[in-house]
C-alpha cells in the first residue's frame, strides 16, 4: 500500500494524514501551462496529471477551431504529486498568435483544457530565409495537391546563414525550421527527427534538442574497435534508421590507388562505406564499395568514383544503394545485419537489369532518391529521380559531350523490377523539359500524384530551385509547384504533418 500526505483544511485546524491506494487524488483534474522553447516556432504545453498514466494529445490553430493537431503523446511512470507531461507544438507561422487546448485521458477519466494562446517568435536575423512561392496551375481542372507539408532540405555554396532544414505548408509559409546542416532530414515514428547535422548524424525532438548523436569521431572509433581502419571524410548525403534502433550510415571516405589506367602515380579515390551502427554507437556490420566494385569504371572520372547518394532499406531486409557516379542502383545482402555484403544485383546502363525495348535511354543517370513504391513477391515498382548526367542515347552518345550531342534533361521516372527476370520495365515518366544536373528527389503522394524537386534546373538563376506535383496517372499535368530562390533545394518530401500518424488538411 502507498501512502501519501494529503492537508485537509479541518476546522480546527489539524493536518489530517491519510493513506490509500493511490486514489486519494482521484478527483483532482490536470494542471496545465504554455511556455517558449528555444525555437521560436514551437510551443512547450505543459500537463501536470495527478493519476497514474495518461495520453495527451494538442489542436492548436490561428482561431478557436484550431484545425491542426499533435500526436498524442503517452506517459505512464505513477508520481503521486503528480507526474508532468509535455507536448511540443510545432507547425506555426512565425510571429503569429495561436489558439491552442489540450485534451487529456487516463484509465478514470479524460479532462479538455481551456482555450490558451501562443505568439510565436520570429526567425532570428541571423538566418537568412530564401523567398518561396507556390502556384496550383491545374486548380481550375479539378486538381489539388496531395495534403501535407512540405520537408525541404536545402544547401547552399555560397551562404552559411542559409537555414537547411525547413517546413512550409503548402502556400509557402515557413512553419517549423531546424539550424545547422539537415542534409537530408527524415521525420521517425517516435516524432523526432534524424539528420545530418553539421556533418554528424543527430536525433532531435521537434524544438531540435539533441536526443542522441554520433560524430564522425566517435564512428571512426567505433570502426577501429572492429578492426576497420579508413580515412573518413564525412556523413555522405543518406542514412537509414531501422525499426530496431540502428542507424545505416553512408560515409565517403578515401583509399589510395597506385597507377590506374589514365591515373599514374597515386590516385586518392573517393568512394563509400556503409555502416550499421547500433543504439550504443557500436559498428555491427559494415560494407565497402572497394570490396565489390571494379575502381576502374568511373563513368564521371576520377579521384569521385561512386559518389553514392541514397539509401533505401527494403521488405526483404537488405538495402538498395543509389550511385550516382556510376549511374547504377545496387541491391546489397544486408539481410538484416547478417548478410554477406554480396551485390545481388546492379540496375541502371551496363547492369544486370534489361530495360524493356533496349533502348537506353530509358535507364536513369547520375540519378537521386529511389525509392520503393510496392512490393509483391519478385515485383518491385521503384520511383527515380533521373538526373540525366551522360545520358546515353541509341547510337552510344552521351548527352552534352559536344555541340552535336543530344541535350541533356531531367525527369521523374518509374520502373516495374521483376527479379526473377532481371528485366526492367518503364512503366511512367514526366519530364518538365529542364535538366538539373546535381540533386534532385522524387515521391509517390497520397493521392497517387508524383512529386519531384529539381535542385538546379536553371543556368541563368544557379541558387534557384524547383518542386513539382504532378498527376501519376494518364497525361502527367502540374497540380502544384513551389519555387525557392537564394538557396537549392537537395530534396522535397511531402509529409503528412511534422508528426507521424497525422495528417494536416490545411
Amino acid at each position: 500500500m502507498k501512502t501519501a500526505r494529503i492537508g485537509l483544511c479541518l476546522p480546527s485546524g489539524i493536518l489530517l494524514t491519510l493513506s490509500f491506494l493511490g486514489c486519494g487524488v482521484a478527483s483532482q483534474p490536470p494542471a496545465a501551462s504554455i511556455s517558449p522553447t528555444a525555437n521560436p516556432l514551437v510551443a512547450q504545453y505543459n500537463i501536470t496529471n495527478f493519476h497514474s498514466g495518461l495520453t495527451a494529445w494538442v489542436e492548436f490553430g490561428p482561431t478557436t477551431s484550431y484545425g491542426r493537431q499533435t500526436s498524442m503523446v503517452t506517459t505512464t511512470k505513477t508520481t503521486i504529486g503528480g507526474q508532468p507531461a509535455g507536448v511540443l507544438v510545432a507547425g506555426m507561422k512565425p510571429q503569429t498568435t495561436y489558439h491552442m487546448r489540450a485534451h487529456v485521458e487516463w484509465a478514470q477519466g479524460s479532462w479538455v483544457d481551456q482555450d490558451r494562446t501562443f505568439t510565436t517568435g520570429a526567425i532570428p536575423s541571423t538566418y537568412q530565409m530564401p523567398q518561396i512561392s507556390v502556384t496550383t496551375p491545374s486548380s481550375g481542372q479539378g486538381l489539388s495537391p496531395a495534403p501535407g507539408i512540405e520537408l525541404l532540405s536545402m544547401t547552399s555554396a555560397t551562404n552559411t546563414k542559409m537555414l537547411s532544414g525547413v517546413a512550409t505548408d503548402l502556400q509557402g509559409n515557413v512553419i517549423w525550421y531546424c539550424p545547422g546542416l539537415a542534409f537530408p532530414q527524415k521525420l521517425q515514428p517516435n516524432g523526432h527527427f534524424v539528420i545530418n547535422q553539421n556533418y554528424d548524424l543527430e536525433e532531435v525532438d521537434l524544438a531540435c534538442n539533441q536526443v542522441r548523436a554520433i560524430t564522425l569521431a566517435q564512428l571512426n572509433t567505433a570502426l577501429n574497435a572492429k578492426g576497420y581502419f579508413y580515412n573518413l571524410l564525412y556523413f555522405s548525403h543518406d542514412f537509414l534508421v531501422l525499426p530496431n534502433g540502428h542507424w545505416i550510415a553512408l560515409v565517403q571516405v578515401t583509399q589510395n590507388f597506385s597507377d590506374l589506367p589514365g591515373y599514374p602515380g597515386t590516385t586518392g579515390v573517393l568512394g563509400d562505406i556503409v555502416v550499421d551502427i547500433d543504439p550504443n554507437g557500436a559498428v555491427d556490420w559494415l560494407w565497402s564499395a572497394y570490396d565489390h566494385l571494379d575502381v576502374n569504371r568511373h563513368l564521371q572520372g576520377l579521384p569521385d568514383w561512386t559518389h553514392s547518394n541514397a539509401l533505401v532499406y527494403t521488405a526483404d531486409g537488405n538495402i538498395l544503394l543509389s550511385m550516382r557516379n556510376q549511374s547504377w542502383i545496387i541491391k546489397i545482402d544486408y539481410a538484416d545485419g547478417v548478410g554477406t555484403g554480396n551485390i545481388l544485383w546492379t540496375l541502371g546502363d551496363g547492369g544486370d537489369f534489361t530495360v524493356l525495348g533496349g533502348d537506353p535511354t530509358q535507364w536513369f543517370y547520375g540519378q537521386h532518391d529511389p525509392g520503393v513504391v510496392t512490393t509483391d513477391g519478385s515485383q518491385t515498382v521503384l520511383n527515380v529521380f533521373d538526373d540525366g548526367n551522360l545520358r546515353v542515347d541509341s547510337d552510344g552518345v552521351q548527352c552534352g559531350t559536344s555541340s552535336t550531342a543530344p541535350a541533356c534533361y531531367s525527369r521523374a521516372a518509374q520502373y516495374l523490377l521483376d527479379e526473377s527476370t532481371n528485366l526492367a520495365t518503364p512503366s511512367w515518366s514526366f519530364s518538365p523539359g529542364l535538366y538539373s544536373f546535381w540533386g534532385g528527389s522524387i515521391g509517390t503522394l497520397s493521392n497517387g500524384d508524383v512529386e519531384l524537386a529539381l535542385s538546379e534546373p536553371f543556368l541563368n538563376n544557379p541558387t534557384e530551385s524547383q518542386i513539382m506535383e504532378v498527376s501519376g496517372t494518364g497525361t502527367a499535368q502540374v497540380v502544384w509547384q513551389m519555387n525557392v530562390s537564394g538557396e537549392n533545394v537537395y530534396r522535397g518530401v511531402r509529409s503528412p504533418s511534422l508528426y507521424p500518424g497525422v495528417t494536416w488538411q490545411q
